[in-house]
C-alpha cells in the first residue's frame, strides 16, 4: 500500500510539473530524444505528460526493475539489428 501511495505522489507531481514547463521545455527535450516518427512538435501534450508521468514514478518506486527491462530491450534490440543485417547480407547474394 505504501508503494502505490508513493507511485500516486509521484506520478501526480511528475505530471503537474511536465504539464506546467511543457512549452518552456519539456517538449523541445522530447523532440530532441525521439525519432522523427514519434516527435510530439508541442502537440499531444496530455499524452506525453501521462507517458512521462507513468515512467518517472514506475522508476521512482522500482528504479532496478527498470533498469533491467532498459538493459533487456537494449540486448533485444541489438539481437533484432544484428539479424536483419545478417539476412540482408544474405539477400543480395
Amino acid at each position: 500500500m505504501t508503494i502505490l501511495i508513493i507511485w500516486l505522489i509521484g506520478f501526480g507531481l511528475i505530471a503537474y510539473f511536465a504539464n506546467q514547463r511543457w512549452n518552456s521545455g519539456v517538449s523541445r527535450g522530447l523532440d530532441k530524444m525521439l525519432p522523427n516518427i514519434l516527435k510530439s512538435h508541442g502537440s499531444n501534450r496530455n499524452m506525453w505528460v501521462i507517458v512521462l508521468a507513468v515512467l518517472g514514478a514506475t522508476a521512482l518506486v522500482q528504479p532496478v526493475e527498470m533498469l533491467l527491462v532498459v538493459i533487456l530491450l537494449a540486448l533485444i534490440g541489438w539481437g533484432v539489428m544484428a539479424l536483419v543485417n545478417w539476412a540482408g547480407n544474405k539477400t543480395h547474394h
